[in-house]
């Protein structure tokens, strides 16, 4: 896991801290991510699709911005073409299954289509890729998102990089009621990017704790919890890490804070292993 960290990190008086993100490097970062997988610099900038805390559309007007993000069908395709096929053609077939359950085939076809003509409108005409009549893909190379770019980074060891992209879940706050299957994969798809984020979080304070940088160590063993707050494995290894930093009382409200959301909001109480590491901490 901590192959290639070395590379990634920032000379130890140029870390950032865990809250201190530029936004506008957020957007930058993202744009890269057509670049990225062709190994070049783009010669301009590209549109971009910001869907970790949140939903935004960078590289296009705030006016054409406005009107599509207006509009919940074309984010969730976006979202899913961006995120779920990475660059893979999906048939149409399963995109209106997706998107507009409730409706039949040929009303569903004819709601994916204007769909797709919204975008290429706005975004231009190849941003979208057709393969035959039923096949659609989101070109990598003209459209890029904070999502995939912070899975590259992640891939990469570029822990650093990947961090600064996650400011929150998978289109936070969106929800399509009438969409069973596509709330399924999106609460999936949260998920493991949540605990993709906290594990990234907990490598590189380990790194930063071997580097001796043990403020900036400590900083983000605790944002490992709050990127997967119910994950016990996350908070069992930042535990450990606060007692070996020194901080054995702030592990300990960390898990008091942690025990109390867990009996709130799941009416559950702390597995038998974590108590056990909490019982070393207090004795």
């Amino acid at each position: 896991m901590l192959r290639g960290l070395a590379s990634t990190l920032r000379p130890a008086n140029a870390l950032v801290s865990p809250t201190a993100v530029d936004p506008g490097k957020r957007r930058a970062s993202a744009k890269r991510y057509g670049a990225y997988l062709r190994g070049v610099t783009p010669e301009e900038p590209i549109p971009s699709l910001l869907v970790l805390g949140g939903t935004e559309l960078g590289g296009i007007s705030p006016d054409a911005a406005s009107r599509l993000l207006g509009q919940t069908k074309v984010i969730a395709l976006l979202a899913y073409l961006a995120v779920a096929a990475r660059g893979r053609y999906v048939r149409r077939d399963r995109l209106v299954g997706l998107l507009w359950p409730e409706l039949d085939q040929t009303h569903a076809r004819a709601a994916l289509r204007k769909v797709v003509h919204t975008i290429r409108a706005t975004l231009g005409d190849t941003v979208l890729l057709t393969r035959g009549d039923e096949e659609l893909a989101l070109s990598a190379e003209n459209m890029s998102c904070d999502a995939v770019q912070f899975a590259l980074n992640a891939d990469a060891g570029h822990l650093l990089d990947a961090l600064e992209l996650y400011r929150g879940d998978l289109l936070e706050g969106f929800h399509l009621a009438e969409c069973g299957e596509y709330m399924m994969w999106l609460d999936a798809e949260r998920s493991a990017i949540q605990e993709r984020a906290a594990a990234a979080a907990v490598a590189l304070s380990r790194k930063l704790e071997v580097d001796e940088q043990y403020t900036m160590a400590g900083a983000w063993a605790r944002r490992a919890i709050r990127f997967s707050w119910s994950n016990e494995r996350v908070l069992r290894q930042a535990l450990s890490m606060l007692d070996r930093l020194g901080d054995r009382a702030g592990a300990l409200r960390l898990f008091e804070d942690f025990s109390k959301r867990l009996r709130r909001e799941l009416d559950a109480e702390p597995s038998a292993e974590t108590l056990a590491v909490v019982a070393k901490l207090r004795a």
